[in-house]
């Protein structure tokens, strides 16, 4: 018996594919895609950063064996750049609001969210105080 809880199981059991392209059809974006939807795209995003993949291609490489169908790397990547900021904006704030009030609470954003981004930028330390 497996005991271990992977991140696509919880993200499966809070947001189902039928939210997800109900907040795709809401934004007004139209998913010509047969296989690879707006919802694996959304799937294979958070498991590359649950394990830390460095690249497109090394995420394609490594779907097989985090229990994703196989996606071509150019694919992947056109994908991702085809799909409006927006929806993954509004799949966010569902889940948020599927959370409880305490986890709410801990979330709380000052103003509202415009991005997330973990890009990692080298600079030296007088350069930009503001950004340790």
């Amino acid at each position: 018996m497996k005991k271990s809880t992977t991140i696509l199981s919880i993200l499966q059991s809070i947001l189902s594919q039928e939210e997800v392209e109900s907040v795709v059809k809401e934004v007004g974006y139209e998913d010509k895609a047969r296989k690879f939807t707006v919802h694996p795209l959304l799937q294979y995003w958070c498991t590359a950063a649950y394990e830390e993949w460095p690249s497109y291609r090394a995420g394609a490489d490594r779907a097989s064996l985090s229990g994703l169908p196989e996606v071509h790397y150019s694919r992947f990547s056109s994908k991702a750049s085809e799909v409006p900021f927006a929806v993954f904006k509004e799949l966010l704030h569902l889940l948020i609001r599927k959370c409880n009030r305490e986890i709410r609470r801990k979330l709380a954003f000052p103003k509202e969210l415009l991005l997330i981004d973990s890009t990692t930028v080298t600079v030296g330390k007088t350069r930009l105080p503001w950004a340790p």
